[in-house]
């Protein structure tokens, strides 16, 4: 058991705790950074380390315990700060220095921190500061948009149905401000980095999901609509809060939140005869009030009384709004085959999956190779757990929806088929 050094012990009995884990992978290669050394220490005191460990073979940290405010500071607006804050400082051999100060960690939450680190000839070093959450910072609110929008006749719009997109480039600043930088960033991740970033992760889970959904319907509608690139801009978001979403470059993002995204990251919101997702508006509804739109503190109250994400969306947007799922997904090699695959499957797509997974594991070797032969038996269930447990999903054996496109993208990743920035 860890000594923990901000609390005394006669609390240790009624202190609420948190967990941080950090991977780490190289850019270029998405390779995991072996035997990189992971420092933790408060924010408040960043010269006290808390706790110093290394990354095993597939560039991962066990989790590590540390202490957090009371779980009630986050379910209420009127409490104070919610997380904890700690820095994270990464030192690897043939690697720049990487430090992350201001991780935000919530009560019975693990906080994963996920980091490339770009290969060094001499050394260097990045910095990373975490600024406060949305709903605990000052933020300016959202500026009021049509929530369908007007298509032009004729164009540069290309896409016909939605589309759920590989990247998408945020931003990072308002509109106008040339001098921000531009992120190119996997949709999955920009979903997961934003919901970290608006919503608390303790809250029910209905209410995490019911504003994941209005977070991606709103994105799919910048991005099915063009609304940036239309009027002569490079990128499809910002981060500003009053014109989008909250997204931070580098900050960390909650397993929670993050297995949820995986699992419904094709729906968005619909309703009836329109085509185009809907722009799903909202604010945090007690420092900014929004008719119409999603209340985030709202949404937890209803989630707290019992209410199905579908009837908290709908407490909001009306009755008429729907979830609709996106049938293509770009950048993945093919779609799901449409059921679970588990031992006993067979099959072309039991074969592509076999043949995915073995070249993940020449960049991850903790997973065994399998016999590329269409044929789902156990030695292809322990492949599949041992590539779920590195890569933050349930460790079942089973090639389920999230499964399937989680090797999908570190296929596509580890292969170069994609380049990201």
């Amino acid at each position: 058991m860890m000594n923990h050094p901000f609390v005394y012990p006669a609390q240790l009995g009624t202190q609420n705790f948190g967990q941080i884990r950090v991977n780490l992978t190289s850019t270029g290669e998405f390779r995991p950074v072996e035997n990189a050394t992971v420092q933790i220490s408060s924010t408040s005191d960043p010269e006290r380390i808390i706790e110093e460990i290394k990354t095993n073979e597939s560039g991962q940290t066990q989790a590590v315990e540390v202490p957090t405010p009371d779980l009630e500071n986050s379910m209420d607006p009127e409490s104070g700060q919610p997380y904890s804050q700690y820095n994270i400082t990464v030192d690897a051999a043939g690697f720049e220095r990487l430090l992350v100060s201001g991780v935000q960690v919530f009560p019975q939450v693990t906080a994963l921190q996920e980091s490339r680190l770009n290969p060094v000839q001499e050394p260097a070093e990045r910095d990373i500061a975490i600024p406060p959450h949305t709903l605990f910072g000052d933020f300016p609110p959202k500026i009021a948009e049509d929530e369908i929008k007007t298509m032009p006749e004729t164009g540069e719009i290309v896409l016909s149905e939605v589309v759920i997109p590989e990247t998408v480039i945020v931003h990072d600043g308002p509109p106008n401000d040339n001098s921000a930088t531009n992120y190119f960033v996997r949709y999955r991740d920009y979903i997961k980095n934003v919901a970290s970033s608006e919503i608390y992760a303790t809250w029910p889970e209905s209410t995490i999901i019911a504003n994941i959904l209005a977070i991606m319907s709103f994105t799919l509608n910048r991005v099915y609509t063009e609304w940036y690139r239309g009027r002569g801009y490079n990128f499809t978001i910002t981060s500003s809060t009053a014109y989008d979403q909250f997204f931070v470059y580098g900050r960390n993002i909650h397993t929670n939140i993050s297995s949820l995204v995986d699992t419904i990251f094709s729906n968005y919101l619909t309703r009836p005869g329109i085509a185009q997702p809907i722009l799903a508006q909202y604010c945090d509804g007690q420092t900014v009030r929004c008719p119409n739109w999603l209340s985030q503190w709202g949404s937890k109250e209803l989630g707290d009384r019992g209410y199905e994400a579908i009837e908290i969306i709908r407490n909001y947007y009306g009755n008429d709004m729907y979830i609709s799922t996106a049938e293509q997904v770009s950048g993945v090699p093919s779609s799901f085959p449409g059921t679970d695959l588990s031992v006993g499957s067979r099959g072309d797509k039991v074969r592509q999956m076999q043949e995915q997974l073995n070249r993940i594991s020449d960049n991850f070797p903790a997973i065994p190779k399998v016999a590329d032969d269409g044929i789902f038996g156990n030695e292809t269930a322990a492949a599949v757990r041992k590539f779920q447990e590195i890569f933050g999903l349930p460790s079942n054996g089973i090639v389920d929806y999230p499964t399937w496109y989680k090797i999908s993208a570190i296929y596509v990743a580890v292969s170069r088929i994609a380049e990201l920035a």
